[in-house]
C-alpha cells in the first residue's frame, strides 16, 4: 500500500489528471466558429462564453477557497461534476441551438468546475512538496498549459473532415464531440477524486481557518500588489498572445501553426522553469522581477529594431515565445509565492482571492489590444502599451511586495492567543 501512498500518486498524478482535463477550456478556438455556424449567431456571440467561463473560474476560486481548504476529495468530486455536467450541457445547448444555454453550461457551470478543479490540487502538491513548491505547483499548471497541445489533435479528429472553405462536412460533430469528451473527462477526474490525498498524518490546522479574516488579506499591502503584479501579467500575455496570429500574417510568416506549437511549449514550460527557479532563490518575488524585465527587453528589441514593420521573423517568434513563458510562469509561482508570504495553512484561500485576477484580466486582456488596434492600426503602438504596463508591474514588485510574512488571524484570536501564551 505505500507504494502507492507517495507523492507522485496521491498529488502529481490526480494534478495532471484535474488540470489536463480543465485546462482543455484554451481549445476554445478550435471550434468556437463551428458552434456560431451551427446555431446561426456570429462568433462574436458566441465568444462571450469563453470570456464568462474565464470570470467565473477567477470568482469561483476566490469564493471558493476556504470550501477547497476544508476538504480536497469533496471538492475535487464538485470540480468533476461541474466540468463534465457544463461539457455535456454545452453539447446539448448547441444541439438545441440555444445561445443562452451555451452562455449558462459552458460559461458558468463549467466555469465553476474550473475554478474549484484549479484550486483543488494546489494546496496538497506543497504539502507532499515542501521544500520543492515551485517545481510542484508548476508540474501541476503545467498540465493546464499542455492541455490545449494534448487535447486538440483529439477535438480535430472528432470534429471530422472540412470542405475547401472550413465548413464542417458533418456539421453534427460539434454537439457530439462535447459528449465524448465529457465522458472521456469524467473518468479521468474521478480518477483523479479517489487518487488525491494529503500526507500522512497532516491534520487542518481549524484554528488558521476559523481566525482567517479575508478583510485583513484584501487590505494588505503586500496581497494588493501581488494581486496587481498578476492581473498585469495575464493582461499582457493575452493582449500579445490574441494577436499572434495577425503579427505574424502582418510580416508574412507562413508557419503560423508551428509557431503556435512553440509558443504553447513555452507556456508550458515556463511553468515548470521559473516556478522551480523560485525554489533557489532566496525571494522568490524575484521570479516575478525575471519575468517582467525580460518581457520588457523582448519587447524594447523588437521596437528598437523596428521588427514587425521589418518583418524580422526571429524577433517576433523570439518575443512570442518569452511573452508566453512568462506567462506561464506567473500562473505556476504564485501559489508559492503566497504561501511564502501568508503561510501554507489558508493557502487554497488566498490564492482563490488572488485568481479572482484571472478573471477580470480575462475580460480586459484581449479587448485591451484589439481597441488599440482599432484606434491606431498599429502593432507598435500595442507593444508600447504593453511595455508600459509590464514597467508598472516591475516597480509594484519592486516597491510594494514586501518579502515579511503576514499573519492573517483575525483580531479576535491574535488577542486570544496572547491571554494564552501570558
Amino acid at each position: 500500500m505505500e507504494k502507492v501512498n507517495n507523492k507522485w500518486i496521491r498529488a502529481v498524478l490526480p494534478a495532471l489528471l484535474i488540470h489536463c482535463s480543465i485546462g482543455t477550456v484554451y481549445c476554445w478556438s478550435l471550434f468556437k466558429g463551428d458552434i456560431a455556424s451551427y446555431i446561426g449567431k456570429t462568433v462574436g456571440e458566441v465568444e462571450w462564453a469563453f470570456s464568462i467561463a474565464i470570470f467565473v473560474l477567477g470568482m469561483s476560486a476566490a469564493f471558493g477557497g476556504k470550501f477547497v481548504e476544508k476538504d480536497i476529495h469533496k471538492s475535487s468530486l464538485i470540480a468533476a461534476i461541474f466540468f463534465v455536467a457544463g461539457m455535456a450541457g454545452t453539447g446539448f445547448f448547441i444541439y438545441q441551438k440555444s445561445l443562452i444555454g451555451i452562455y449558462f453550461s459552458y460559461g458558468i457551470v463549467m466555469g465553476i468546475g474550473l475554478g474549484i478543479g484549479y484550486l483543488t490540487p494546489v494546496k496538497t502538491l506543497m504539502l507532499w512538496f515542501k521544500k520543492q513548491k515551485g517545481l510542484a505547483t508548476g508540474l501541476a499548471v503545467a498540465g493546464f498549459g499542455l492541455a490545449k497541445v494534448i487535447a486538440s489533435p483529439l477535438m480535430e479528429k472528432l470534429l471530422g473532415e472540412r470542405d475547401n472553405e472550413g465548413i464542417l462536412v458533418n456539421a453534427t460533430n460539434i454537439y457530439t464531440m462535447f459528449y465524448i469528451l465529457a465522458g472521456l473527462y469524467l473518468v479521468m477526474m474521478f480518477i483523479g477524486h479517489l487518487l488525491i490525498k494529503k500526507p500522512a498524518g497532516y491534520e487542518e490546522e481549524s484554528v488558521q481557518i476559523q481566525g482567517f479574516s479575508y478583510r485583513k488579506v484584501l487590505k494588505n499591502k503586500t496581497f494588493i500588489g501581488i494581486w496587481f503584479m498578476f492581473y498585469i501579467n495575464i493582461t499582457c500575455g493575452l493582449a500579445l498572445i490574441s494577436q499572434e496570429k495577425g503579427i505574424l500574417a502582418f510580416i508574412g510568416f507562413g508557419a503560423i501553426g508551428l509557431v503556435s506549437s512553440l509558443t504553447a511549449v513555452f507556456n508550458a514550460g515556463g511553468r515548470i522553469v521559473f516556478s522551480s527557479w523560485g525554489d533557489r532563490l532566496k525571494d522568490r518575488n524575484s521570479i516575478y522581477k525575471i519575468i517582467f524585465i525580460s518581457s520588457i527587453t523582448a519587447i524594447l528589441l523588437t521596437i528598437v529594431f523596428d521588427g514587425i514593420n521589418n518583418s524580422i521573423a526571429i524577433l517576433i517568434i523570439a518575443l512570442l515565445c518569452i511573452v508566453n513563458a512568462g506567462y506561464g510562469g506567473g500562473f505556476s509561482s504564485l501559489p508559492p509565492l503566497l504561501s511564502d508570504r501568508f503561510g501554507l495553512d489558508s493557502i487554497s484561500t488566498v490564492h482563490g482571492l488572488a485568481l479572482s485576477a484571472w478573471a477580470f484580466a480575462g475580460l480586459t486582456g484581449n479587448q485591451l489590444s484589439a481597441f488599440v488596434l482599432e484606434k491606431t492600426q498599429s502593432y507598435d503602438t500595442v507593444l508600447y502599451v504593453i511595455m508600459a504596463l509590464f514597467t508598472i508591474a516591475t516597480l509594484i514588485s519592486i516597491f510594494v511586495v514586501k518579502p515579511e510574512k503576514v499573519y492573517l488571524e483575525s483580531e479576535e484570536l491574535n488577542t486570544k492567543e496572547e491571554r494564552v501564551a501570558s
